[in-house]
């Protein structure tokens, strides 16, 4: 594994980790305030209950206006009063389904009856077929008030409106982090996907400019030996060599920008792409072609498709070490023409079926690593395509599958 795929992989496992541990710290800032609310309106309501309590044990010294001043000071809080047979004395602060009045304030015997139910299903969902005596060890949301020795009412009270809300909010916060997360992850690939997009290019058209200059004066010394009576095969030879040079340089220049695809037949275009590697390849090496007799039209740039098929044939090569079988078939499935390219090579690892396409993986002493870079880029981004490991085992071989829209007739 080279460098460059270690710093990839630790780069976005650390990017994760940090994201990860900084949504579980605003969690559990979210939590504790959250959890800080709801004890402080606890707190509010054992006061709200006290001063219940005195009110209704309370002497004629005892400071009415403090205790109902008291009593007053919660307009937020959702709270209804019950003696111990489960009916409602008292309600304060509930949105009730028939509207009132704002400030105007109804006792619950001359409630609408879709009112008085709203209130009464409430009650009877939190305390079930259960004793207020038992509700109130359970639940912390009823407590208990003794109005008169023997004489008990109970103080049944929900959460705010705010901390209803607020104990939503870590969920909202959740998602919004997990979003924002996405946003900049998808930010940092695309970015990174567009400059490798401008080195390719950039690399491709500098290459194609470079080899402009030795091709044509190639050519031209090709020329003089001709002239010169020099032994005609060995200047014919040369003559494909550079004339091989000027179609590589051609590829460069398209690979740098987008390519016109025209119609070409996909069977015949094979052959003639492997014609000139059939003769520069190890005698060990066979090819053999499985067509089926239609031939499927396609639209492709003839250079570039090419150059795939000269690219996954000396993958190939490299992969039997210059000895074996590579069988190459054909064929349609609805609107798709198909190619697979099998060999007797090594085989791969199914954990590295997606790795193989990556730039820089080979497992080669030598080379870039490029080739099935290039090949995916050139089959999934100029011929609307699809490219990928169909099957491989090791010390078996190994099965490459391109898939390309087919052309309607």
């Amino acid at each position: 594994m080279k460098l460059s795929d270690i710093s990839d992989r630790y780069g976005k496992v650390i990017f994760l980790i940090c994201s990860v541990l900084a949504v579980i710290l605003f969690l559990m800032i979210s939590t504790n305030l959250v959890k800080q609310l709801s004890a402080q309106e606890r707190e509010r309501m054992n006061i709200w209950a006290s001063a219940t309590e005195k009110m209704a044990k309370a002497d004629t010294n005892a400071d009415f206006e403090f205790l109902l001043n008291i009593i007053a000071q919660n307009n937020s809080i959702p709270v209804m009063v019950t003696d111990a047979e489960k009916n409602i004395l008292e309600y304060r602060n509930y949105k009730l389904p028939d509207r009132i009045d704002d400030g105007e304030h109804v006792a619950f015997s001359d409630l609408t009856e879709k009112n008085r139910k709203f209130l009464t299903d409430k009650l009877r969902k939190a305390t079930g077929s259960r004793s207020l005596d038992e509700v109130v060890l359970s639940n912390p949301h009823f407590i208990k008030v003794e109005v008169f020795p023997g004489v008990n009412q109970y103080i049944f009270y929900e959460d705010s409106i705010l901390l209803r809300r607020l104990s939503l909010y870590p969920y909202v916060e959740l998602s919004v982090m997990l979003v924002l997360v996405l946003i900049i992850y998808t930010a940092v690939v695309y970015t990174k996907k567009a400059e490798q997009n401008r080195v390719w290019v950039g690399l491709s058209k500098e290459t194609a400019h470079q080899l402009g200059t030795p091709i044509s004066s190639l050519m031209a010394w090709t020329e003089y030996l001709e002239a010169a009576g020099t032994d005609r095969e060995v200047t014919t030879e040369i003559d494909k060599d550079v004339k091989r040079l000027s179609v590589i340089a051609d590829r460069f220049s398209k690979i740098g920008s987008r390519p016109d695809l025209e119609l070409e037949y996909l069977n015949q275009t094979i052959l003639s792409s492997l014609e000139y590697m059939s003769s520069r390849i190890s005698g060990k090496v066979s090819l053999n072609f499985h067509f089926g007799d239609d031939d499927h039209g396609v639209l492709i740039s003839r250079s570039l498709f090419e150059w795939v098929m000269e690219n996954l044939t000396k993958n190939a090569v490299d992969a039997m070490a210059g000895a074996g079988e590579i069988h190459i078939s054909t064929g349609r499935e609805k609107s798709m023409v198909w190619i697979e390219f099998r060999d007797t090579g090594k085989g791969i690892p199914r954990k590295n079926f997606a790795k193989v396409f990556s730039p820089g993986y080979t497992t080669k002493q030598r080379g870039w690593g490029l080739g099935l870079t290039l090949v995916k880029r050139i089959v999934e981004e100029y011929h609307n395509g699809r490219i990928f490991v169909k099957e491989s085992e090791i010390g078996q071989g190994t099965t490459f599958r391109i898939e390309l829209p087919a052309k309607l007739n």
